[in-house]
């Protein structure tokens, strides 16, 4: 660090120091906030005042929407923030209108939490966090636009998701138009008959409960008994998402279980093939496309009815089927068992009173009964998650259900067991097991004693009966043999009308056996996805209310628009009740029930019934809710009557040349979010898509992940974390307090000790030093180190820019009013280019580079040329501006210009100048370099070796010989073979 010793002070009292620093950010941040720097006008209204912006292309910067912790930023949260804040004042100085702000994603269980142990009411502590964000983020001078910011806890904004669930609620997907619409057009399909009603009634004939329930079979928005992930040590429930892979919460590591429960669901699933399909038109990393295909899971395949038969086989057993799907059907003469889901609704079903005759004892798991069996099974699948339930290496388990099935191309009776590897989430939670061709199969078949039947002819010489195996044999290329049905029982399907594939490749065998299952009514091809429905309750407090009433014979009505929003009341208890950990026996109780005087309410909805009793919906919206439309609302903010105004909208993300999908220009923020945020976003803004409330069908356009500022955890010998700011380094090893302790690389964190606030970095150097230090630390999209000792370089950085601006000692500009000369000018010309190549595409680290080099240049040749010519200072504190805007905008008024700097044209690089003059090509013969000759940068191929060959000392060396090969790579080298 450079001397700021009180006596260095006085000698030069114009230093550059963090004190100083500190006095330039405040003014600046102050100025900024006064004259609205960064308001971005919208169309309609403020850029009609605006000509001279109005003329300009827009660019929409994003960073993902934070949660304002209670601990306040460490050094790693502003990386993504810092980094569109430079993008975004590169921008505006490219001659771009910038719409760049910042909100917050204010529900959720951290407040809740905390409330419940403190009793202070989750607004007050949030609104507290929040406050102290702002300030840590104004510290740093972002440049946002803070008349567009909002919380989603702010009833103004809540109004709106609740309007958007609503849209949602009172919407269907129509496959013959491919979107949603409007739930009145699907009634008036019923109506008037073109639709036929399910179960065949006439419309007119259905109370008004059972229209009710016709219609959420067809909601996007619907109510169901579903399986759930319960923790009862939460008292909510979770998504998928929120379990983590050894079944637990993410929040509260609270072990988590399966149960039914009446939840509500959003029909996610009717939009899993655009939701794939359309990742082609934006521009997001492969590695996030690949995660939300492989979520969604689309696989072709066929739908196969498997007959359920009793008393071991022999009898029919009703109208019931057993419906699997399987991308395998060519192996469907393989198949020698089937496996249900333990929560698989046909399982109570289809459960005899007895074992049938000849049970074997391995199947039976000890219990006296089918019922016994299947309940203390389905007990102990439910404390397992799925990622538990579906790994590889574990030991397979189940139970016999005592119920056999009839393989339709066989005739053959199998055995119908319940396991856990087969989950509700994926096809229809039933499988047709075939052992000798999946691995999984095999090994529960070698667990229970089950035939294996080969059907696709191994190529590896390992012969066809599978007892001899040591695991599967899985191909898609092989030969189908042992498939036809020549054997099946007189009198079933498969006998009436006999198939063989026995000879086909497995393409052919899989079109075959389709055709023939599609014509006899017992399957048909089709199309799965592993995504399922999303869960959308829970059972808070601190989260959006749903605008849901019922009436006394619990059907569900919306709020009319002119009630909302329905607001969340104040209550004593913010609590779920929570219950024993491990007790999977428990139902939610949400706070909300306990309010009674908010729940039950007298309404009239306009529906034309007058005035009535209803009780309000006591669960909550997952916290997902209002970061799913957010990115519309920055665009209309204070709009009281619209969600966003179609000008606004078509204007910052309506489709255009290069964009086809619209969506915001450039969205920055963790990877993590691949398929929670991300997916619901996509889903809620295809719905408003659909329904003619936007023009644009993808919210973000270019999708941008940032790495990790990460930090040293140093553990002692308990393995208990440290304060890392304590640890000395004795000869490479770590000490604390004397004692040894490890080191490791990791997160940065209040529980790891090793947090580093910005607020310490702002007061040591300052905050543009900070910004440059973690904009220069390393590629953006890479994962980096924090180094407190290595940020000093930076501030030294801007220390030697300032001198070369301003005189310590007096405080007086010092820039030349000279010309530069050439070589000064080539190397401005040359940063400048690089610079604006880097800015564009994030490179932030090269940009701070090349910005080091040309002062570093200029801090050699000032002394002698009596100072910085002034153009090239003004056009050095222009190339910084983004990434330390208050550095500049105090040198930018010093050098004498009035006003900010935030939208001055950024410096253009004049191409003649970017080259140099003459570069070195050395000349090979036989491989020894034999001449150098000076050449024009552009010199062309044969130019070149034309002069090559020429050249006296090449002539000399070649010796008259032939020369076989000329090899030319200009402007630098050629080699000459002889």
């Amino acid at each position: 660090m450079s001397d700021t010793t009180p006596a260095a002070e006085t000698a030069a009292p114009y230093r550059y120091t963090a004190e100083l620093a500190g006095r330039i950010e405040r003014h600046w941040q102050d100025h900024w906030d006064e004259h609205g720097t960064f308001a971005a006008p919208n169309p309609s209204g403020e850029l009609d005042e605006q000509p001279e912006l109005a003329a300009r292309p827009k660019k929409f910067v994003m960073d993902m929407f934070p949660y304002p912790s209670g601990v306040g930023l460490h050094v790693g949260h502003p990386l993504g923030y810092i980094a569109t804040d430079v993008f975004a004042r590169h921008q505006r100085m490219t001659g771009h209108n910038v719409l760049h702000t910042l909100g917050f994603d204010a529900f959720g269980l951290p407040a809740e939490q905390y409330a419940v142990q403190t009793g202070t009411h989750p607004r007050v502590s949030t609104e507290a966090n929040m406050a102290n964000m702002k300030a840590q983020l104004r510290r740093l001078g972002l440049g946002h636009d803070r008349r567009r910011s909002f919380a989603t806890i702010d009833p103004e904004y809540y109004r709106w998701t609740q309007w958007i669930f609503l849209q949602i609620y009172n919407s269907w997907y129509d496959p013959d138009a491919d979107r949603a619409r409007p739930i009145d057009t699907l009634v008036a399909q019923f109506e008037d008959g073109s639709r036929q009603v399910p179960g065949g009634a006439a419309w007119s004939r259905l109370s008004g409960p059972e229209r009710a329930d016709v219609l959420s079979g067809y909601r996007l928005a619907y109510v169901a008994q579903s399986p759930v992930n319960w923790c009862p040590g939460l008292g909510t429930v979770l998504s998928n998402e929120e379990v983590t892979a050894d079944g637990r919460s993410e929040r509260g590591n609270f072990p988590v279980f399966k149960a039914n429960l009446r939840q509500w669901m959003m029909r996610i699933t009717a939009y899993a093939d655009r939701l794939a399909d359309d990742l082609d038109a934006v521009d997001w990393p492969e590695a996030i496309k690949l995660q939300q295909r492989n979520w969604i899971g689309r696989s072709e395949g066929a739908r196969v009815d498997f007959p359920v038969r009793a008393d071991g086989g022999t009898k029919d057993a009703g109208d019931r089927a057993i419906t699997v799907f399987t991308t395998r059907p060519d192996t469907l003469f393989g198949a020698t068992y089937m496996v249900l889901a333990p929560e698989h609704e046909l399982v109570e079903a289809i459960v005899p009173a007895a074992w049938p005759e000849g049970t074997r004892d391995a199947w039976t798991g000890g219990h006296a009964t089918p019922a016994d069996a299947v309940a203390a099974y389905r007990k102990q699948a439910a404390a397992k998650s799925d990622v538990e339930r579906q790994a590889e290496a574990k030991d397979k388990t189940g139970v016999f259900t005592g119920a056999y099935a009839v393989n339709p191309v066989s005739g053959e009776p199998v055995p119908v067991f319940i396991a856990d590897y087969v989950l509700m989430g994926y096809g229809t939670g039933a499988i047709m097991a075939v052992p000798a061709h999946d691995s999984r199969d095999f090994a529960f078949a070698r667990a229970f004693e089950l035939p294996m039947r080969c059907v696709v002819e191994p190529g590896d010489g390992r012969g066809t009966d599978p007892a001899a195996w040591d695991d599967a044999f899985v191909s898609y290329d092989g030969k189908i043999v042992n498939s036809r049905t020549g054997d099946a029982p007189a009198g079933s399907a498969a006998a009436a009308d006999p198939i063989s594939l026995d000879g086909l490749g497995v393409i052919e065998a899989k079109a075959a056996i389709t055709t023939w299952l599609t014509a006899r009514g017992i399957g048909e091809g089709t199309v799965n996805y592993r995504l399922r429905d999303w869960l959308f309750s829970r059972q808070r407090y601190w989260g959006e209310p749903f605008p849901i009433v019922y009436d006394e014979e619990g059907t569900a009505h919306a709020v009319p628009d002119a009630m909302l929003p329905v607001e969340l009341p104040e209550v004593d208890d913010y609590s779920p009740r929570t219950f024993d950990p491990d007790d999977a026996d428990t139902s939610p109780e949400p706070p909300l029930a306990r309010n009674e005087a908010w729940v039950t309410v007298e309404l009239d909805l306009g529906d034309g019934n007058g005035l009535r009793t209803y009780r309000r919906e006591t669960n909550t919206m997952p916290n997902w809710a209002g970061s799913c439309w957010y990115e519309l609302r920055y665009l209309d903010p204070r709009n009281t009557d619209k969600l966003v105004s179609a000008e606004a909208e078509s204007y910052w993300m309506g489709p255009r040349e290069g964009q086809p999908a619209g969506g915001v220009d450039l969205y920055v923020g963790g990877a993590e979010h691949a398929v929670l945020h991300l997916l619901y976003a996509r889903f809620w803004h295809k719905v408003l898509y659909d329904l003619g409330h936007i023009s644009s069908f993808e919210p973000f356009h270019k999708l941008y992940n940032q790495g990790m500022i990460q930090a040293f955890v140093y553990r002692d010998a308990r393995g208990i974390a440290v304060p890392a700011a304590e640890v000395e380094e004795v000869d490479g090893a770590y000490f604390h307090e004397g004692a040894p302790v490890s080191r490791l690389l990791g997160k940065m964190g209040k529980s790891l000790k090793n947090a580093v606030t910005p607020d310490e970095i702002c007061a040591e150097y300052g905050a543009d030093t900070l910004r440059l230090y973690e904009m220069a630390m390393g590629p953006l999209d890479v994962s980096r180190p924090w180094d407190t000792r290595a940020v000093v370089g930076q501030y030294r950085l801007l220390q030697r820019m300032w001198r070369n601006v301003v005189d310590e000692a007096t405080g007086e500009v010092t820039v030349a009013e000279t010309a530069p000369d050439e070589a000064t000018l080539r190397a401005l010309h040359k940063a400048i280019d690089g610079v604006s190549t880097d800015m564009a595409n994030l490179r932030f680290n090269t940009a701070i580079a090349k910005i080091t080099e040309l002062n570093n240049t200029l801090t050699r040749t000032s002394g002698a040329s009596g100072g910085v010519p002034r153009a090239v200072a003004e056009s050095l504190v222009l190339l910084i501006a983004p990434l330390a805007p208050h550095f500049a905008e105090e040198l930018w008024a010093r050098l004498g210009h009035p006003g900010s700097l935030a939208h001055e044209p950024f410096p253009v690089a004049d191409p003649a100048l970017v080259q140099d003059e003459a570069v070195t090509c050395v000349v090979q013969v036989k491989g020894k370099v034999k001449a150098r000759l000076e050449v024009p940068p552009g010199i062309t191929d044969a130019d070149l070796e034309a002069l090559a060959l020429a050249a006296p000392a090449v002539v000399e060396a070649v010796g008259g010989a032939p020369v076989r090969k000329v090899i030319v790579r200009a402007p630098k080298l050629v080699n000459v073979v002889v």
